[in-house]
Order: structure tokens, then C-alpha cells, then sequence
């Protein structure tokens, strides 16, 4: 079991967006904060990256990979001056695709989006940093991924998107994965994910959220005695064993609620409670309200279900 890659498969992550520019001095992007997931690289040349304040801008040059938080605004451009910078569209009509120029004096940078559902997916984009920039050595798979994208960008054949599709989802979770690696803001559950000691029993909560797990179940998978696991556990988690269990049954109940697929009995069975009521008397002890009342509240203030 890959948690990341679970958790990666609950959000249903996309790629909106992911386009290549061939620019001349002087330019600049402005990119607005409703962007969950932003992924920048250059591939020729250089670029500033920064979000409010010029004086703080990263350089970004070929092979780099550079990962922006949702938030606020944030600016790509040639040099780091704000006033160079110009909103998404205004900045396509000034720089009309080029994207075979063999202009050895442009910049060619790749700009993507991604898109995440629901609370497992807000819980991966708010252990992120709001910027980090990554370096990808010649022998680095980064690298390799990075190149191929431009190449495919710059001459699409059949097959295009779903080529830069699979792509896209590669370099995600390259990227994921290295900045978890790097930042001390990692979900907690990453880290123990692989320790040794406690990686079964956190990888067993994660595939079967719908087993009546006991800590003396969960205990002797990871080969430790009760009070032994319960400690490490609660150290490296910050919560007992159950309480973990039950947060992650109540965020994919969570999830699931705004899905609609599911009744209130295909929820409950899916995060180990027996019955419809059972569920909901957790679900209200949690949330303060039953499940089905939070269903309607929150679909009700989704406007794109309007």
C-alpha cells in the first residue's frame, strides 16, 4: 500500500492546464492564486519566479522544477519587476505561440496546473510549501521527464494530450514526492509510512479504513507490543492509533458525501461502521451535525453544482 499514491488516487488529481512559451525580452506572467497546484520549469534560457515581493524571487534556470502553492497571486517573468508582468490572457495576445522557434536568445518555459478534490487533496496541497524550487541534476529521472515534456510540447503527434496527461501525472508526483522529501512541513503520515515499525499498521488503515481495527491488531502487525506501538505511534503521528482511524474514516466520509454516488449506508460500510445509524451517531459527535445534513449544506454552497 502507497499512501501517497492512495491519497493521490482519492483526490482525483488533474492536470488543467500545461502549455509551453517561446518568449523574447522583456516579459512577464501574472498567475492568479485560485490555482491549486502550480509547476513551472524552463527548458531554455531563465526565468524569476516570486510571489509578492520581487526581492524574494527564485531563478529558475533549465532543468529546475518549481512548485507554487494556491494562494496568492504569483509571478513568472524575464526579470524580477512586477510591472512586467501581465494577467494570463493579455499575456497570450502580446507573446502568440511560437513553439518552434529555434531562437537561441528566447526563453522557453513550461507552465502547468494542477487540480485536487476534496479534503485528502487539500490535506496534500497544505503540507506543501507555498514555493519550493527543485534541481534536477543530468542523471536526475526529473530531468529526463522535464525534456520529454518539452519535446512533446514543442512537436505533438497523435496522441498529444494523452501523452502529456501521463506526463504530467509522472512529474507530480516526482515533484510530491521530492518536496516531502525536503520540507519540514511533510503530512507526518509520509515520514512513518516508512518506518519499519510502524509502516504496516498505517499502510493497513489507509487500504482498509473499513476493518474494526483494534491497537492490539494493529500492534502485532508491526510486530510490537501493545503499549510499545501505542507510544511510537502517538510520537510520530501526534494522535493514538484510533483516533487516526477515526479521523481517516471521517475525511473519507467526508469526500464521499459530496460525491453523491453513495447512499448513507454504502459511506458507513465503506469506513467500518456497521450500520447507517452507527455512522451517523459518529459522524455528528465529529462534525457536530449528521452526515446527511452536511451533505446538503455543502452541495448547497458548491457553485458549480448550481
Amino acid at each position: 500500500m502507497d499512501i501517497l499514491q492512495d491519497h493521490l488516487a482519492r483526490t482525483r488529481a488533474s492536470g488543467g492546464v500545461f502549455a509551453r512559451s517561446v518568449v523574447q525580452p522583456p516579459w512577464g506572467l501574472r498567475l492568479p492564486g485560485t490555482i491549486q497546484l502550480s509547476l513551472h520549469t524552463v527548458v531554455q534560457g531563465r526565468a524569476w519566479i516570486w510571489l509578492d515581493d520581487p526581492r524574494a524571487a527564485m531563478e529558475v534556470v533549465p532543468g529546475d522544477l518549481c512548485l507554487i502553492r494556491g494562494g496568492p497571486e504569483h509571478h513568472v517573468a524575464h526579470t524580477p519587476d512586477p510591472a512586467a508582468c501581465q494577467p494570463h490572457e493579455e499575456f497570450l495576445r502580446r507573446h502568440p505561440s511560437d513553439e518552434r522557434s529555434d531562437d537561441r536568445a528566447a526563453t522557453v518555459f513550461l507552465c502547468g496546473a494542477y487540480r485536487f478534490a476534496g479534503d485528502v487533496g487539500r490535506s496534500l496541497i497544505d503540507a506543501l510549501p507555498p514555493t519550493l524550487l527543485l534541481h534536477a541534476a543530468a542523471h536526475d529521472p526529473l530531468h529526463d521527464v522535464i525534456g520529454f515534456l518539452s519535446r512533446e510540447l514543442g512537436a505533438p503527434a497523435a496522441g498529444h494530450q494523452t501523452v502529456l496527461d501521463r506526463l504530467l501525472d509522472v512529474l507530480l508526483v516526482m515533484a510530491m514526492r521530492a518536496a516531502y522529501d525536503q520540507s519540514p512541513t511533510a503530512p507526518r503520515w509520509y515520514r512513518a509510512g516508512g518506518d519499519p515499525r510502524l509502516g504496516p499498521a498505517l499502510h493497513a488503515i489507509h487500504a482498509q479504513a473499513e476493518h474494526p481495527w483494534t491497537v492490539p491488531e494493529l500492534a502485532s502487525l508491526s510486530g510490537m507490543s501493545r503499549p510499545a506501538f501505542a507510544r511510537n505511534f502517538e510520537r510520530s503521528l501526534g494522535q493514538a492509533p484510533m483516533q487516526y482511524l477515526t479521523d481517516w474514516r471521517m475525511t473519507l466520509a467526508r469526500d464521499h458525501l459530496r460525491g453523491e454516488e453513495l447512499t448513507l449506508d454504502q459511506i458507513a460500510r465503506r469506513t467500518g461502521y456497521t450500520s447507517p445509524n452507527a455512522f451517523a451517531a459518529a459522524f455528528r459527535r465529529h462534525h457536530g451535525v449528521p452526515p446527511g445534513h452536511w451533505r446538503q449544506e455543502e452541495l448547497s454552497s458548491d457553485p458549480s453544482r448550481r
